[in-house]
């Protein structure tokens, strides 16, 4: 507990001199910057409810807090973001490779989406009631981005043609080869089988080279363009054996082979791009926070709330990539200096 006098004199004059209260101090009785930054990291850094959060302080500290305080409290930690995710945008839509994601949210018994972009270096999360372009166009990153967009086969990132290229998740496309070779009868030889083996040998041979080198300059040319052969093959095999469509799940078959034969270069870019990452993780584990949430303290009362949510989360999660930690950040944001990176 710190406590600040305020010393007044009264002049001769009549006029009453005061001493300002020291920088963040704004009302008779407040808490301070410590247990502001650990109702944000209990609410929206470890994700419990607001009510479980005013108990665990009540128990841990002795501060007696309502749910209300709590929710209050992150909403004015979040207002103090806002040149934060404009930063953040910014410098995203800059990077020369960017990953892009997006989960839905239960937020007041409806569904609303979260929308990820983010760097080696910087993460941003935004919230919109609607999941394609409108969304995208708010978050303000793929409408000016001009580098490679990483993100899943969904189509409305194709949309977006000012990038420099896309490249498609190979963790996705694995999951989805994985579930047509568990549709194959009795175990027998499936053309996805043939395709994902390519795709994990390609993964190896590339890996093995970029740690020797800081290049794809020099790669076992042979060995790769043989196993494109047999990626390439076995997309043929799988077109032809599922042409068909006798069924939906034999025609959502042969449309994963149809994609994989017309988005091949967005699929293997890796192979030629050392920049191109092979699968879009880096997005992924940022929207899994969101399902985490949720998960554990179920759905958000309203849509500021979820934004409260995300622009606390991009600050935490950039700071991260910068070696500081999620308290230390908060801290920082908690006496109104929000944290900002001096780098890209």
């Amino acid at each position: 507990m710190t406590e600040h006098r305020l010393i007044e004199h009264t002049c001769a004059c009549g006029t009453a001199t005061r001493a300002q209260a020291p920088e963040g101090v704004n009302a008779p009785v407040q808490f301070g910057a410590n247990v502001r930054a650990t109702i944000c990291y209990l609410y929206l850094g470890q994700f419990l409810s607001a009510a479980r959060t005013a108990q665990a302080l009540s128990d841990l500290l002795g501060c007696s807090i309502s749910a209300g305080t709590v929710i209050s409290t992150a909403g004015r930690a979040a207002a103090g973001l806002e040149a934060f995710t404009a930063k953040a945008a910014q410098q995203i839509a800059a990077a020369p490779v960017a990953h892009f994601d997006e989960t839905g949210l239960r937020v007041g018994g409806g569904l609303v989406w979260v929308h990820s972009a983010c760097t080696d270096k910087y993460s941003l999360l935004t919230v919109h009631p609607k999941r394609g372009t409108a969304a995208m166009d708010a978050a303000g990153v793929l409408p000016i981005f001009t580098g490679l967009a990483v993100h899943d086969a969904w189509a409305p990132y194709d949309t977006y043609k000012g990038v420099a290229g896309h490249v498609l998740c190979n963790a996705h496309l694995l999951r989805e080869l994985h579930a047509v070779s568990d549709a194959a009868a009795g175990g027998a030889w499936c053309w996805a089988g043939q395709a994902a083996d390519a795709l994990r040998d390609m993964k190896t041979l590339v890996d093995e080279h970029l740690a020797k080198a800081s290049s794809l300059a020099g790669i076992n040319i042979h060995r790769l363009e043989e196993l494109r052969h047999q990626w390439s093959s076995a997309v043929t095999i799988g077109l032809a054996q599922t042409q068909g469509r006798e069924s939906k799940l034999v025609a959502k078959f042969h449309a994963l082979a149809k994609r994989m034969r017309e988005r091949q270069d967005d699929y293997l870019r890796f192979t030629v791009d050392e920049r191109a990452p092979f699968d879009n993780n880096a997005a992924e584990r940022q929207v899994r926070m969101v399902k985490v949430r949720q998960k554990m303290s179920g759905c958000l009362r309203s849509l500021a709330g979820a934004q409260w949510f995300c622009a606390v989360r991009s600050c935490v999660a950039t700071a991260a990539r910068h070696g500081i930690g999620m308290f230390d950040a908060l801290v920082q944001l908690a006496q109104g200096q929000c944290w900002m990176p001096e780098t890209v």
